[in-house]
């Protein structure tokens, strides 16, 4: 009895499958765009859940494929999608029309306090939110949190010296401590007797993960929001009331204190005192509370732990294998050290020049993450191919894919920090680690600076190696650029 009517949900299920694949290849081969036919309704996505690539791999492969076309459309259900290609293009969507793509392609999520945060908000409610958080990484307010970062590295290294366990293996989970020290001292205030074993710790690791249920709950919520929503899907609810908490207790704390830490409870505290947030332009108003509040720090601490870390492993990985940069980081590192009897500020950071080289490749070869999303909120044309965008049009632009493109860079594979240097170094247009234009990374100069801070002192007292030379593969991811296959063992330096 059951048999007709299953066979009947299937032959419909198919039938609209098929349909709106049709429909998402008419859409962009009206607009003379070349459309990726190998899944018509959820394009890239198909190869990344049939494979164990991350998605970054599956567009790169995309990117050279049509390396020479100005964008090819995607399916992604009933929303018309494209990959952005040439270059000029992808200027055009991340910085050079704001106006018409302000929007990341991503939305807050109702009922999930923590989501509501920057990188998530759009519009009005995004500048705002961002005008009153801009103040925390002010150069000022970097240098005089500076200390603290390098109190952080310090103890690392001293931790790092004393349990031999954790150089010889999973150096990226270990790296992942001082990170995590790093954001909850120099942001948040927040600090303990051990601040390598945390509950902060345990909670970077579990929002890290990326586990099937994490890529499947990331990819649909990408895909179609509303399906998520009808899914009764959430992010970050299950660990809510422990960050809020927290970060209330911080503020409570702070607001019983006084002493000037130049964090982010301070600014949430001045903020609160302030009362509504306002744009006297839009009229926009943004109460600040402590969950609203919360959800910007959670979103400096996932941001703050995962990415800087794997940019200090990545860096470690490819300096292993190049021993003559190696040496040459080294010399600089300890002609700093000894100038200035092992006391390193803000401003000797910042002196390290073949050093900040050396970690501006390393983000070359390995960004944070691989690709951006953006949303058109009114039509406008892309200029290459002239191609006629609608509000509503979901963005991928590559970035993992043009810091590797040998027209852009020559020998790309290479690891050349001399890229860097000011005679030849590459057009802001086409470098992007933290992204582009008005919705890059407003944490970009704390995490290269919190990066920095751990190098120096781990490359200060240790050299590395590789444990063993193989092909960089990377994990199974829908976002991160993370090597999977490799590791670096750590080696005490005899030093004065």
């Amino acid at each position: 009895m059951l048999f007709l009517p299953l066979s009947l949900i299937a032959v419909g299920l198919v039938l609209t499958w098929y349909l709106i694949g049709k429909h998402n290849e008419r859409y962009w081969k009206k607009r003379g765009v070349k459309f990726y036919s190998k899944n018509k309704v959820i394009g890239p996505y198909w190869d990344y859940f049939l494979t164990q690539r991350a998605l970054f791999e599956v567009l790169t492969d995309l990117y050279k494929k049509y390396r020479h076309e100005p964008a090819i459309g995607i399916g992604q259900f009933l929303t018309p999608s494209i990959f952005v290609i040439d270059p000029q293009n992808v200027q055009q969507v991340l910085s050079g029309d704001f106006q018409s793509f302000n929007h990341r392609g991503l939305e807050s999520i109702e009922g999930d306090q923590l989501t509501d945060n920057i990188l998530m908000m759009n519009g009005p409610r995004w500048k705002l939110m961002r005008q009153n958080m801009t103040p925390l990484f002010t150069a000022n307010k970097l240098k005089n949190m500076y200390y603290i970062m390098d109190k952080c590295a310090q103890d690392f290294a001293n931790y790092l010296k004393n349990n031999p366990k954790t150089r010889d293996g999973n150096l990226f989970e270990t790296l992942m401590m001082f990170c995590n020290a790093a954001v909850c001292g120099a942001i948040f205030g927040i600090g303990s007797e051990s601040i390598f074993d945390t509950p902060f710790l345990k909670l970077a690791k579990s929002i890290s993960q990326s586990n099937f249920k994490m890529r499947m709950k990331f990819v649909i919520f990408s895909i179609s929001p509303k399906l998520f929503k009808l899914l009764r899907l959430q992010a970050f609810k299950e660990i809510e009331d422990f960050f809020i908490g927290s970060i209330s207790q911080v503020m409570k704390s702070r607001e019983n204190e006084n002493v000037k830490r130049h964090d982010f409870a301070e600014i949430a505290l001045a903020i609160q005192k302030n009362g509504t947030m306002r744009d006297r332009t839009t009229g926009c108003e943004i109460e600040p509370t402590t969950g609203i509040l919360s959800a910007q720090a959670f979103f400096f601490f996932s941001a703050g732990v995962e990415p800087c870390a794997n940019a200090i492993f990545s860096t470690l990985i490819l300096l292993s294998s190049h021993q003559d940069i190696l040496e040459r980081v080294h010399q600089e590192i300890d002609e700093h050290f000894e100038k200035h009897s092992n006391n390193i500020t803000y401003d000797i950071i910042a002196e390290m020049k073949y050093t900040d080289k050396v970690l501006s490749e390393a983000m070359r070869i390995f960004p944070p993450i691989g690709h951006l999303t953006r949303q058109c909120v009114q039509n406008t044309v892309l200029p290459v191919g002239n191609i006629p965008i609608e509000k509503g049009t979901k963005m991928y632009t590559p970035i993992y894919a043009i810091h590797h493109d040998p027209e852009l860079y020559p020998d790309p594979d290479v690891f050349d920090p001399e890229r860097f240097s000011n005679d030849r170094k590459p057009k802001d247009n086409i470098y992007m680690p933290f992204g582009m234009g008005n919705r890059t990374c407003i944490g970009e100069r704390y995490a290269k600076l919190q990066v920095q801070a751990g190098l120096v002192h781990v490359l200060r007292n240790f050299t590395v190696k590789p444990q063993k030379h193989v092909k960089v593969t990377f994990a199974h991811d829908p976002l991160n650029v993370r090597p999977r296959n490799c590791d670096v063992q750590l080696i005490p330096r005899n030093i004065k």
